[in-house]
């Protein structure tokens, strides 16, 4: 715990810093300003006609030149600020008159122009960043713009208090084989112009260092919220990705061009929902679909890459495919921390890691046939894929991971799954997964209901490693190839709600899994998964949550759930 205060403190430091620089230009931009000809977008106030050009631009398009390609008025280091409002983003556009309606995908900003260095970083705010983001304005695509924001080839910079998102509910490309006239409706025209309201992407980045994303809303899109890869040392915080046709954060570039390196961390991430075409205006669930019928619905997928992942008190749910999966960290250097953390309702694998890793206090639900009968889902018939299985790890020679004080469920094939096929790494048999103080419960297998979800599998064809595995809660799973160790308790951990459909991972009074795990110290966390102080009695209790006798407070969640409540649940 010591060790997170210490990072948030200094990315806090970071932020005020960068907060703080005064060596560069503001620009704002405002539904009331003017154009490029009649304001100089340097002065926060509405164009009158009387102003002698001392006002703001009425539109971001003002903010660039015109011209192929465009470029940006603001330079490198610069801010932009957006005061709330709902902003056209595309063919149509204030400023679009060197778009081309033969080709209106190419008609966006282009990418934000890179900071001096990351304490001097180029900022597109929206107005209200610094006092909680509390009406963020609305970028929203049509004609079929390929992004809405633009990060390629883009270093030091900040990016905040922003809802992308565009005004269809259509999915591009949408269930190519399905004839239904519904499903046809779905999706996105794409044959002549007029396209309609629909964008893309969210955000498009690459070859990106430095970058920080904060407080976006990034939903509703016909494809993926955001694809990035080759990144370095970026900071993605109150972030929600929800509700795009086909992904929520595509890390795929391809096979030889996707590596991320350096620090990658993610804090109050909400991935959700993506795979669905989300309605407009209604932003409800709809048509959520497959890979059985074209199409991907990933929450967070990559290619191979490296980095030292960090995700922290962020939630992976409602995901057509797998919620998060980095089974493709196959690269050296990697190294992946999740802390406090929920993954449920995804249609595949909850969270899937590679290489070495640690995850600890976090609940994992693998109730991968939620989407079977759900009036939303009507292109989905393939449920559990992969198994459904609710954790999977994939192994090279030599590495290490850790699973601590989590909550693991599920009706997927098991619970946990280990293979050793993490790129040209093959196993060499000194690799090893270690659990402490963890509860796995088992349910009904959803594609064998003749049978429990199994505890432990490994691939005993290319996993050679070991298990070092204790102090755990094992119930009514069916044993794989790993059995409970002596220190293991098989008895039921009586947790508030061990039904899938409502899973409350919090103990009861007289569970067996209270004051009976081991101590802190070495790999077991001074807190639980809601941060609160472990332990919270005579000794450490097995699972994500410390038990109270009084009913915990209210989960504090991302403030975007409070500012765009989700309907879907």
């Amino acid at each position: 715990m010591r060790r997170s205060v210490t990072v948030s403190l200094a990315v806090g430091a970071l932020w005020l810093c960068i907060v703080s620089h005064s060596n560069a230009e503001t620009y704002t931009v405002r539904p009331d300003g003017g154009t490029a000809e009649q304001c100089n977008g340097v002065t926060d106030a509405p164009y009158t006609g009387s102003t002698g050009g001392q006002c703001a631009w009425a539109h971001p398009f003002w903010a660039i030149n015109g011209g192929n390609p465009p470029s940006w008025k603001i330079n490198g280091g610069d801010t932009l600020i957006v005061r709330p409002g709902s902003y056209r983003m595309g063919f149509g556009a204030p400023n679009t008159s060197w778009c081309d309606a033969a080709y209106p995908w190419d008609c966006v900003l282009p990418a934000l122009p890179s900071g001096a260095d990351p304490l001097h970083p180029t900022r597109l705010l929206g107005y209200g960043w610094n006092q909680g983001c509390p009406q963020p304005p609305e970028l929203w695509g049509t004609e079929r713009a390929a992004h809405i924001l633009s990060l390629e080839g883009t270093s030091n910079a900040v990016v905040a208090c922003l809802e992308l998102t565009d005004h269809s509910g259509c999915i591009e490309s949408f269930c190519p084989d399905c004839s239904d006239p519904a499903a046809v409706a779905v999706r996105c025209k794409r044959d002549s112009y007029s396209y309609g309201d629909w964008a893309v992407r969210g955000i498009v980045a690459y070859d990106s260092s430095d970058v920080r994303l904060q407080d976006l809303d990034i939903h509703g899109l016909a494809h993926t919220g955001v694809h990035a890869a080759r990144l370095s040392d970026w900071i993605v915080q109150d972030v929600r990705i929800a509700g795009n046709g086909w992904c929520g954060w595509d890390g795929d570039m391809g096979a030889t061009t996707s590596s991320n390196s350096g620090t990658l961390t993610f804090r109050r991430w909400i991935v959700e929902w993506n795979g669905c075409a989300e309605t407009y205006p209604g932003r409800q669930p709809d048509h959520c679909w497959d890979q059985e019928h074209g199409g991907y619905g990933d929450g967070v997928g990559t290619e191979s890459t490296a980095g030292h992942w960090i995700i922290e008190d962020s939630i992976f749910r409602y995901n057509t495919s797998d919620g998060l999966d980095l089974l493709y960290v196959r690269e050296n250097p990697s190294l992946i921390e999740i802390r406090r953390t929920r993954a449920y309702g995804n249609a595949g694998n909850g969270i899937k890691v590679a290489g070495p890793a640690g995850i600890e206090n976090s609940l994992i639900i693998g109730n991968c046939g939620y989407f079977s009968g759900k009036p939303f889902a009507q292109e989905m018939s393939a449920h559990c894929r992969a198994l459904g299985n609710s954790l999977e790890f994939s192994f090279g020679a030599g590495d290490q991971a850790t699973v601590i004080n989590s909550t693991i469920t599920g009706q997927g094939d098991c619970l946990v799954a280990v293979a050793g096929d993490r790129g040209n790494l093959p196993c060499d048999g000194s690799e090893s997964l270690t659990a402490r103080n963890n509860i796995f419960i088992g349910h009904q297998d959803f594609l064998q209901p003749w049978e429990s979800a199994c505890y432990i599998w490994y691939d005993e064809e290319n996993y050679s490693g070991t298990f070092n595995t204790d102090y755990n809660v094992v119930y009514n799973t069916k044993i794989g190839n790993v059995a409970p160790a002596s220190h293991d308790l098989t008895q039921n951990p009586l947790v508030v709600n061990a039904s899938l459909a409502s899973f409350d991972g919090h103990l009861q009074f007289n569970s067996p899994a209270i004051d009976t795990g081991l101590p802190v110290g070495g790999l077991v966390p001074d807190h639980d998964l809601e941060n609160r102080t472990r332990p919270w009695g005579a000794q450490v209790d097995r699972g994500a949550f410390e038990y109270r006798s009084a009913p915990p407070p209210a989960e504090p969640g991302n403030p975007l759930t409070a500012l765009y409540p989700l309907l879907w649940d």
